[in-house]
């Protein structure tokens, strides 16, 4: 994973550190050093942000051997990803079922998203982690446009052995969403995890709908779930998602087939909001928690573990 960014970082630093640089050849290696990061779907104006870190170094620092100028590039550059994801907000999801379930109310998960991103595996996948925590779920099906999302969705959930709870289509999702509020509550289920459209062609409806239903359930805790593949996309998504939804955090999918590595520096930083879990894979126990220093270590250490597990 994420080897165009290991890339991009190494690079830099080698060439950092192979001679003595003029000013002119220290801007050049900036603007390609940039590039690099841009090519692996670092959105721009984080780009700047770490380049304009290390211009600040280089200007600041006296450094006298080459060893001194490649550790404090290497040291600007694991500061400056980190600092990305410190400022970044902790969620303890466990935690927060187990306060809010102490109220006698179920815990609201609602998931957000474009269609194709892996949202209705991302629900099965959350869901089967949290019945391996012995906690009780139940599934709204407020896709209520996209044809066969319900039966897909209900697909999943018989596998777990989760309920799903559905009206027709063309119904209100906020609606769907409150009824499995309300068996939740009815039968002590400890989450409710909520589906959601969408439909990319009719966006403003479909942000009226996403308002709608935050309003109508009040969750607890809202998903983004984007598209690691998807690059700038994904991160368009995320900044327009939380423009109106304001969500807590996010499910990068597709992560073990993500060779650019950009996609989780850029969502973290533009919206300020923690990656939560990762989709490594197909299977229902392919999600794993985002460990921002294995993401790090991944980064900048030759050696780096190959699993966060």
């Amino acid at each position: 994973m994420f080897e165009k960014l290991r890339s991009a970082f190494s690079s830099a630093v080698n060439a950092f550190t192979e001679r003595s640089l003029s000013e002119s050849e220290i801007n050049d290696l900036l603007n390609k050093f940039e590039m690099d990061l841009i090519e692996s779907d670092v959105a721009y104006e984080v780009v700047k942000n770490i380049s304009d870190d290390l211009r600040k170094a280089l200007a600041n620092e006296k450094v006298k051997r080459a060893s001194d100028i490649s550790e404090l590039i290497a040291e600007k550059f694991k500061h400056s990803v980190e600092d990305i994801f410190v400022r970044a907000p902790t969620i303890d999801l466990l935690a927060q079922i187990t306060q809010k379930n102490s109220t006698g109310q179920p815990y609201v998960v609602l998931f957000l998203g474009i269609n194709g991103t892996g949202k209705t595996t991302s629900i099965a996948k959350l869901a089967n982690l949290l019945r391996k925590k012995g906690l009780s779920v139940v599934i709204a099906a407020g896709d209520t446009h996209r044809a066969g999302a319900i039966e897909q969705l209900s697909e999943h959930a018989d596998r777990l052995g989760v309920k799903v709870i559905a009206q027709r289509y063309g119904s209100d999702p906020a609606a769907v969403a409150r009824d499995a509020v309300m068996n939740a509550k009815t039968h002590h289920v400890n989450v409710v995890i909520v589906d959601t459209a969408g439909r990319i062609q009719t966006s403003k409806n479909l942000m009226d709908e996403m308002a709608k239903i935050v309003r109508v359930v009040k969750p607890d805790l809202k998903i983004f779930v984007g598209d690691a593949l998807a690059g700038n996309d994904a991160i368009s998504q995320a900044k327009e998602f939380q423009s109106v939804t304001d969500f807590d955090g996010v499910i990068l999918t597709k992560i073990d087939a993500d060779a650019r590595g950009g996609a989780a520096l850029s969502i973290t930083s533009v919206t300020g909001r923690p990656i939560l879990y990762l989709g490594v894979g197909q299977e229902y126990d392919d999600l794993v928690p985002f460990d921002p220093s294995f993401f790090t270590s991944n980064l900048f250490n030759k050696k780096a573990i190959a699993s966060s597990s």
